[in-house]
């Protein structure tokens, strides 16, 4: 587990999970920090000692309930929020519902199963709720269903800044290994078409800089990167 890296003003990113691909999101909020998706399990006692600093987390907010960004949450003793359509998912399965990783070639159809079980600390109880339009440390939530159906983003007008949890990929989830932006394979997400719209939504916003639920940050002509993701 690495240290905290700067995203941009009040904003830090932790990498967890092996590889160091879990993005754990750390915003200064009055005091003490609002964590934005929490990487799987094993990541909780080195949040909770990179938030200590910082003043503690005051609260989480899930971008969605699946177990590689729910994972640490029920360990951190912090009140947890999601968007409507994702509460079901956060308080029992984690959307595994849903998700087959059967639709993998070999060898990852054989690998992600026990992953997802070793990456989750089990359900969630979600304290509150937010939709599109709420603002929370600072960020608009937006909406952008698809990969799962409460995923959520959070956008600072003033830098034009997108924490996107897993609206996009900068990783290819087969190997592991950094790929061009991409959506979600269609063995994690409930509609991989939803999903496209959504990339097509963030893309819209015209950010400066979109970070992903896994792996490295979307930079440069980030509307031109997004919207030809969505086609991929």
């Amino acid at each position: 587990m690495g240290g905290l890296e700067k995203v941009s003003d009040g904003v830090w990113l932790l990498r967890g999970g092996v590889p160091r691909s879990m993005n754990a999101y750390l915003i200064e909020d009055e005091g003490g920090v609002t964590l934005f998706d929490t990487g799987v399990a094993q990541m909780a006692k080195h949040i909770q000692a990179a938030a200590a600093p910082l003043g503690g987390i005051r609260r989480v907010v899930l971008g969605h309930s699946h177990t590689d960004h729910r994972g640490s949450a029920p360990a951190l003793g912090a009140p947890v929020y999601c968007h409507p359509d994702e509460r079901k998912d956060a308080e029992s399965d984690g959307g595994r519902h849903y998700q087959d990783p059967k639709k993998l070639p070999p060898p990852s159809r054989y690998v992600y199963g026990p992953l997802l079980r070793l990456w989750d600390g089990g359900p969630v109880k979600i304290e509150g709720t937010l939709e599109e339009g709420d603002v929370i440390a600072g960020f608009e939530v937006v909406h952008l269903p698809g990969h799962a159906p409460g995923q959520i983003a959070l956008w600072r007008e003033r830098d034009r800044l997108a924490l996107s949890s897993d609206v996009f990929y900068t990783l290819d989830a087969r190997t592991g290994f950094k790929a061009s932006p991409r959506p979600a394979l269609d063995a994690f997400s409930l509609d991989t078409e939803q999903a496209r719209a959504s990339i097509r939504k963030l893309a819209a916003l015209e950010p400066v800089a979109a970070w992903p639920g896994h792996a490295d940050p979307v930079v440069g002509d980030v509307r031109r990167k997004l919207e030809e993701a969505a086609e991929r």
